[in-house]
């Protein structure tokens, strides 16, 4: 499984870099460069650990405020409070102008004026959250997959101790946390859409070629099985 978990990584790198043009519409190749201001602060990628400022893996989708351990500021954690969450007009907002968005907040950052170069600073922290080429329905850059489940088989009632049970060769590479930081998260997703990101995949609509490898190997009913395990997963 290990030698597994190592040929994804390398398929994920490979991935990344073919998407380097992120599908945010921003440059993540210059959206890196114009990273190196955030930097001092902020820290991204394998290993990143909080800061000044708290890490920025996984940043799109999660509530903000919620880097464990982090001492936040009292402007960003009214901001949690009150539902806050790091989409594309969240982030892209928060980076033009930081304490236009969140008052109060510690970050000294002036921000970036230029629309583009906020596109590319997004397409850049994109590549470090859930990977929009390997789950299309990750925001902020959805694209419906257009790959149709025969009704019978969406009608199967996983079980989900039986999907826990099957989940070992999933949670070798997927965090169980839910956590996404080069591989995508696959944690509370709605049954239907696991099922059918399944089978795009068996069915070869998907490309990812390791995917394709595990999905192929499992009926049915497991695949409905560990849809409902990683569902409803604490």
């Amino acid at each position: 499984m290990k030698g597994v978990a190592r040929y994804i990584l390398a398929v994920s790198t490979v991935a990344v870099a073919a998407v380097a043009h992120a599908d945010v519409g921003g440059d993540a190749t210059r959206g890196e460069d114009l990273y190196r201001q955030c930097s001092s602060c902020h820290q991204i990628g394998a290993g990143a650990v909080d800061r000044v400022g708290p890490h920025l893996n996984g940043i799109f989708d999660r509530a903000a405020g919620q880097s464990e351990g982090f001492r936040y500021s009292s402007g960003m954690e009214r901001a949690a409070t009150g539902g806050l969450v790091w989409t594309y007009e969240s982030l892209d907002a928060y980076i033009e102008d930081p304490r236009s968005l969140v008052s109060q907040t510690r970050m000294s950052f002036r921000g970036f004026d230029d629309q583009q170069d906020r596109d590319d600073v997004l397409a850049y922290l994109r590549l470090f959250s859930d990977n929009p080429r390997d789950i299309p329905e990750s925001a902020p850059t959805a694209v419906a997959v257009d790959h149709e489940v025969a009704p019978e088989i969406l009608a199967i009632v996983g079980d989900p101790a039986y999907g826990e049970y099957l989940s070992g060769e999933c949670t070798a590479c997927h965090q169980i946390s839910g956590a996404a930081s080069g591989i995508p998260s696959i944690t509370h997703w709605p049954s239907e859409d696991f099922v059918i990101a399944m089978h795009a995949y068996k069915d070869g609509v998907r490309l990812h070629p390791v995917m394709q490898m595990m999905a192929g190997r499992l009926s049915n009913e497991e695949i409905a099985a560990l849809a409902a395990y990683f569902e409803d997963i604490e």
